[in-house]
């Protein structure tokens, strides 16, 4: 009886450690789940607190519309302007779309020669930390000067707000590799262009993204600020005749459409993170 019992004890043993792993498994899922209706539930919470808060303090405190307008007011805004606020978004969309690649691929183009070329980094760097320094309220209007009043002053203005974060982040993440990784690669006799392309530019992509989601909304900021140096259309355009009008419904509701297009190209680029970069370097912000 003693050793059937002993039997009996060892094969129900796998069991219970099976149930005792599925039932962590579930509770696992079961927290991620939690977790995930979390993140978009108090968003939506503080957004919608906002907005009350907003509404409250407008008509406690009557606040006259050509100050402050009630969210129903931007909201009738928004529905009955539709088009014209699409219309300015347009060209402002075309002019930070733009800026964003050109800037970023200047400074991918120009942090690889850095990493390469020692010298050059040592030169030219501190000229690149100068021009940053100028404010872009300075910056456009000798834009504006150099290339007319078109676009493409103010895709300039939206390349050269990008342009400094992602190249000092990319010189980071080219330079941040493995000693051992990279002793190992030089020990199987790769080449520089191999090295390069399989440790230098992997190892720099979670930098790389960093840079690119800051420079997602500053490329919509220089767009926007560009564009109040003598442009008609666009969403600064919008703000800056929706301020003299003392229209501020219009002007409430074009920095809405505004922050929403921001808000959707970071988005974007955090898709693309996740979409490329299944890893990340433990000093990497």
């Amino acid at each position: 009886m003693t050793d059937l019992a002993t039997h009996a004890d060892i094969a129900a043993a796998p069991r219970a450690s099976a149930d005792r792993l599925r039932a962590e498994e579930e509770a696992f899922l079961a927290s991620q789940r939690r977790d995930r209706l979390r993140r978009r539930i108090l968003p939506a919470i503080g957004v919608a607190s906002f907005i009350l808060l907003w509404a409250a303090l407008v008509t406690v405190f009557k606040v006259p519309p050509y100050v402050a307008p009630s969210p129903q007011a931007v909201v009738a805004t928004l529905v009955a302007r539709f088009d014209v606020l699409m219309a300015n978004l347009l060209p402002t969309a075309i002019e930070a779309i733009s800026g964003f690649l050109l800037g970023n691929l200047a400074a991918i183009v120009i942090a690889t020669v850095f990493v390469h070329r020692k010298s050059l980094e040592q030169a030219f760097f501190p000229v690149v930390v100068l021009i940053n320094t100028i404010p872009v309220v300075a910056k456009a209007p000798i834009l504006v000067l150099l290339m007319g009043n078109g676009m493409e002053p103010k895709i300039a203005i939206a390349a050269l707000i990008c342009f400094f974060p992602t190249l000092v982040n990319m010189v980071r993440g080219l330079e941040s590799v493995n000693p051992q990784a990279l002793e190992l690669m030089r020990v199987l006799s790769a080449s520089n262009s191999e090295i390069f392309f399989k440790l230098r530019l992997m190892n720099a992509l979670p930098y790389l993204f960093s840079a690119l989601k800051i420079a997602a909304s500053t490329a919509v900021i220089g767009a926007i600020v560009a564009e109040w140096i003598g442009s008609t259309t666009g969403i600064g355009a919008l703000i800056i005749q929706s301020t003299y009008n003392f229209d501020s419904a219009m002007l409430y509701a074009t920095v809405i459409v505004g922050s929403t297009f921001s808000v959707l190209f970071f988005l974007a680029i955090t898709g693309l993170e996740r979409l490329f970069v299944r890893w990340r370097p433990a000093n990497a912000h």
